[in-house]
């Protein structure tokens, strides 16, 4: 297979196209950035961590049932996926008060939720990213009802089997976002599952083991990404 012209480059990732009709190629990065895109850095290796973990994952998550983008992984940087049509939404899976629904609730981080709450995010980097309601979607015709159903049924599925396989490897699934595609006619998991876009913490001390090491200076970022690919691949 040839990789072919860059399509897209994003503050993680680079998507080419290659020599067979709807295949990409997807090229992990090692810049980091928070705040939408205003802390901006480099983890050492997090592209190559990032890249097996989501292929993993994502490996787990087909056996599970849930279809996804992911054919197979090529090499330490580099995954092949079916191109998809992403649907222009965020959707973020809360188990656990932590970030912004922390502040915006007034609740101390750490709060056990009584629910799984979906929100949902406009993805739009000139707007910030705002979050919006199933109206506001269904408004700007960013996606249909059995296709918003069709995600909320996906996203508490990968809950459900990402909580658990956590769990197994002494961490706690608190909160993560999740893109989905259109392939086919059929809505599909795309994008990727990593410490980039998962909240963890150990399941005994509450350590955080994800991006907010970077986000909030706390240190120890490049050991804690390998250590949690560690974990998984035990």
């Amino acid at each position: 297979m040839e990789k072919r012209e860059m399509l897209y480059e994003g503050k993680a990732k680079k998507v080419y196209k290659t020599d067979v009709d709807g295949k990409y190629i997807i090229m992990f990065k090692d810049d980091a950035t928070a705040f939408n895109g205003v802390k901006k850095g480099t983890i050492v290796n997090k592209g190559i961590i990032n890249n097996k973990m989501t292929s993993l994952l994502f490996t787990l998550l087909e056996e599970n049932g849930i279809p996804t983008h992911f054919e197979k992984m090529l090499n330490d940087r580099e995954q092949l996926v079916k191109s998809v049509e992403i649907i222009p939404l965020e959707v973020i899976i809360r188990n656990v008060a932590a970030g912004s629904l922390a502040k915006r609730l007034g609740l101390e981080e750490g709060t056990k939720m009584n629910k799984t709450i979906i929100e949902f995010c406009y993805k739009k980097d000139e707007l910030g990213d705002p979050m919006i309601n199933e109206d506001h979607i269904y408004a700007l015709d960013l996606a249909k009802k059995e296709e918003i159903a069709a995600i909320r049924d996906y996203s508490l599925k990968i809950n459900e089997v990402l909580i658990k396989y956590f769990g197994e490897r002494e961490m706690k699934l608190i909160d993560f976002k999740l893109e989905f595609g259109r392939f086919e006619g059929k809505v599909i998991l795309a994008d990727e599952i990593s410490p980039d876009t998962a909240r963890l913490w150990d399941a005994k001390t509450d350590r955080k083991l994800d991006k907010d090491r970077f986000r909030r200076d706390l240190g120890d970022v490049e050991e804690t990404y390998i250590e949690v690919l560690s974990r998984l691949e035990k």
